[in-house]
């Protein structure tokens, strides 16, 4: 059998923990955070788990980092 592809953009994009959950960054932070209150740039700092129905998707993209 082929080896299987990984899709470029999310090994970019996510990173998997040491429990196998799938690991992202925080969105709405690139642009236009003048308009976006204090509270939610201050949320958007770190990383976010993805939720488990959005992770299958992810794990998906990514066959050999599980």
């Amino acid at each position: 059998m082929p080896k299987m592809k990984t899709k470029s953009s999310a090994k970019k994009r996510f990173r998997m923990t040491g429990t196998g959950k799938v690991r992202a960054n925080v969105g709405y932070k690139q642009h236009n955070t003048s308009k976006r209150p204090m509270s939610m740039k201050r949320k958007a700092r770190g990383t976010v788990i993805l939720s488990d129905m959005d992770a299958r998707i992810v794990k998906s993209y990514m066959p050999y980092d599980r």
